[in-house]
């Protein structure tokens, strides 16, 4: 039965990238699937897109379709954080410039394989919208996007993992033991996020999909070393590293 692993969220955060990958590795496991964010915010940007272009499904998240457009809705630290990232990549100077753009331009916003979708922010709006678990007491938001749900699917954008219920119900991977098995019933999972994440856990966050039997992974990573180049980094906001220490 084949393993996948399921990332998201890597935020140019190369420590964290390299972490997951190895864990992904040792474990066996050849296909990963990547639902999007690859840069923004982490001063890697380069980096972690040389190493998602080996990845079977890479899909375009917010941040990656900021940096080759304009991005829109952003804070003014992730705007900064985007334009900044743009600057790196459009460095003409370093090796493979062209490949990098052209990989993100390529990016699809879904993918489908069998009964599971996979997706950045949610099935309704593929690049932009946000489900967060507070979002089970608006039933009518569950209701309507659990409609796109043919059976299961896979999202980031949050950066806060867990599992989703169509009767709106939502568990954190704690509650689960990290342990969740699909059943007949629809289920959105989010999977958290590699190099950011926020659910006050500062460990990177994945997701082992084998079957229908799902695993949410949690790995200790050297935070402290993403944290001070971004504070050596006049263009990306202290926050953005600080925050990594904390998980929030």
């Amino acid at each position: 039965m084949t393993k996948r692993a399921i990332i998201s969220d890597i935020h140019g955060n190369i420590e964290a990238l390299t972490v997951v990958l190895n864990d992904i590795r040792s474990q066996g496991i050849s296909e990963i699937y990547c639902l999007g964010d690859v840069i923004g915010y982490g001063p890697n940007p380069r980096e972690c897109i040389d190493l998602c272009q080996d990845f079977k499904v890479c899909l375009l998240g917010n941040h990656d379709n900021g940096a080759l457009f304009d991005p829109d809705g952003f804070s003014s630290g992730a705007e900064k954080a985007i334009f900044w990232t743009r600057r790196e990549l459009e460095d003409t100077r370093v090796d493979h410039c062209e490949d990098r753009w052209n990989f993100l331009a390529a990016l699809p916003r879904t993918h489908r394989d069998g009964d599971c979708m996979f997706v950045h922010g949610s099935p309704r709006s593929p690049l932009n919208e946000y489900v967060f678990p507070e979002d089970i007491y608006n039933e009518r938001k569950i209701e309507r996007i659990f409609g796109f749900i043919q059976k299961y699917c896979f999202q980031g954008h949050t950066h806060v993992p867990g599992v989703f219920t169509e009767n709106c119900r939502f568990f954190s991977p704690a509650e689960l033991s990290y342990q969740y098995t699909l059943t007949d019933q629809k289920v959105m999972v989010n999977v958290g996020s590699v190099g950011q994440p926020r659910d006050n856990d500062p460990r990177s966050s994945y997701v082992v999909l084998e079957g229908r039997e799902i695993e949410f992974r949690r790995l200790e990573y050297p935070f402290e070393v993403t944290r001070d180049k971004i504070l050596q980094i006049p263009e990306l906001d202290d926050f953005l590293g600080e925050r990594l220490a904390i998980g929030h």
